[in-house]
């Protein structure tokens, strides 16, 4: 019996996509950068389906592709460099399907849901039971909480709530034996032995196929304050954020700067979109404060912060929202951030973290080193500058891009200058968006011998075959 049989067997025929049209989504990344070819995808609808599906895989020796929203900007789930033919090529494991929210806890603050289920979905179930799932990401609408777990996701509620790590409770997975791993547990106490969730939380899908999550949940926000600030200096915005720290404390909820080339990006493709104030500012940061206690004068407090920003003369201009439709606004600028660098140019994206006090030296020391080399790049840049997380990107225009004689040593060449400032400063290369296959050289360079060589003896003792997500990570 072939292989595809036996996969039609496992999960019914209309769930294995074999013809190129029915492939094509899931076989090129969202931006359009990165292809591969495959046998087929096949799309399960329950864990015991993903078992199966594992089994007669590694019986084949055909290697496997765990793909959840398919949202990474690594590269992380898409089959790069495979050609297709029966036998050889990869299979794709799609959990679109496990979209389910199995069980939700108000009182244990706890909720389980499917590998597919979308993570806006999971926001809204929480909150419809009077809480709040920590991780907001501009792609929330398609990334799915599988691959949020998998690549150990961040967003813009890290310096509050903390990243995906901190929310996961328990896992549920599937070995690259197909041997199930039920670790779905919702305890916040459980001190029995090594923390085996941890493995597969920031994995990668390279040791296991995550088929359920626990995560623990918050109590939902009675009220919150948002505002639009603008600064002259990073530095500036820096002392705003140590004031904010001093005065509000954990109702930070969240603090996110912004040049003023990427918010012209936003202007250029998103046409309705409104600067609050200040359009000529070299920096805006938004700002949130939010808390449980409906009666806390969040409003009071921004505007003392405010008042004493101003005096010290750090604050150009603020902004403080009216009212829900304007803090969704501020916050429909921020989320509009992807998409409009995907249509503006061919932006080379780095996701590096500094410690945060060296915030405004890595984006002066990083601009100067990458402009003294392409001295035609733009740099736009976000950064999550609470918890020190910088997604500095240089930018070529596209007609730039088409006449560089080899883009991907090109690519990695900016990188490299951007990730070397970075780590000078005691840093990392990858705070939050992985390694996928775009920064398999980067970790071998950037990490010691000995980390590899453990990651490595991890890796083959859950996958010896090498069959889960080839080419990635490690």
């Amino acid at each position: 019996m072939s292989l595809l049989t036996q996969l039609r067997a496992h999960v019914g025929d209309a769930h294995v996509l074999t013809e190129p049209s029915d492939v094509a989504p899931f076989v090129e990344d969202w931006r359009g950068r990165y292809r591969g070819e495959v046998m087929a995808v096949v799309q399960p609808a329950t864990t015991m389906e993903v078992s199966a599906v594992v089994q007669s895989c590694a019986q084949a020796g055909v290697k496997l592709i765990p793909q959840g929203g398919h949202t990474s900007m690594v590269g992380g789930a898409t089959p790069v460099g495979t050609r297709r033919a029966e036998g050889t090529a990869p299979v794709v494991l799609s959990l679109r399907r496990m979209n389910r929210i199995l069980e939700v806890d108000p009182v244990g603050n706890t909720l389980v849901a499917q590998a597919g289920c979308i993570l806006q979905n999971l926001q809204e179930e929480a909150k419809r039971h009077g809480r709040l799932y920590g991780v907001t990401l501009g792609a929330e609408g398609s990334c799915q909480i599988g691959g949020n777990v998998s690549t150990n996701a961040g967003g813009t509620g890290v310096l509050k709530y903390g990243n995906t790590r901190e929310q996961v409770l328990g896992l549920e997975v599937v070995l690259p034996d197909g041997t199930i791993w039920d670790g779905l547990r919702t305890l916040r106490k459980d001190n029995t032995g090594y923390h085996l969730k941890h493995l597969f939380i920031g994995g990668e899908g390279t040791l296991g196929i995550i088929t359920a999550v626990a995560v623990r949940l918050h109590p939902l926000p009675s009220i919150t304050r948002t505002a639009w600030l603008t600064f002259d200096t990073v530095s500036h915005a820096l002392a705003c954020l140590s004031l904010f720290q001093s005065m509000a404390g954990d109702r930070i909820a969240g603090y996110e700067l912004l040049n003023r080339a990427q918010l012209l990006a936003v202007l250029d493709h998103f046409p309705k979109a409104r600067l609050p104030t200040d359009p000529d500012a070299p920096y805006a940061v938004l700002v949130e404060l939010s808390d449980t206690y409906a009666k806390a004068d969040l409003q009071g407090l921004m505007e003392d912060a405010l008042s004493q920003l101003a005096e010290q003369g750090l604050l150009r201009d603020a902004a403080i929202a009216a009212n829900d439709a304007q803090r969704a606004a501020f916050w429909q600028i921020r989320h509009n951030i992807s998409e409009s660098n995907r249509k503006a140019g061919m932006g080379l994206s780095t996701d590096v973290a500094v410690p945060v006090k060296c915030v405004a030296e890595f984006i002066e020391k990083a601009s100067a080193a990458v402009q003294s080399r392409w001295p035609e790049l733009v740099i736009v840049l976000v950064a999550h500058m609470g918890d020190g997380n910088v997604h500095f990107i240089p930018r070529f225009s596209f007609e730039q891009w088409a006449r560089i004689p080899d883009p991907a040593a090109t690519a990695d060449a900016v990188r490299g200058v951007v990730h070397d400032v970075a780590v000078s400063m005691g840093g990392t290369f990858s705070a939050e968006h992985g390694i996928g296959h775009v920064l398999v050289n980067e970790l071998v360079r950037l990490r010691s011998p000995l980390e590899l060589e453990l990651m490595r003896r991890i890796r083959g003792a859950f996958d010896p075959q090498a069959l889960l997500n080839p080419g990635k990570l490690i």
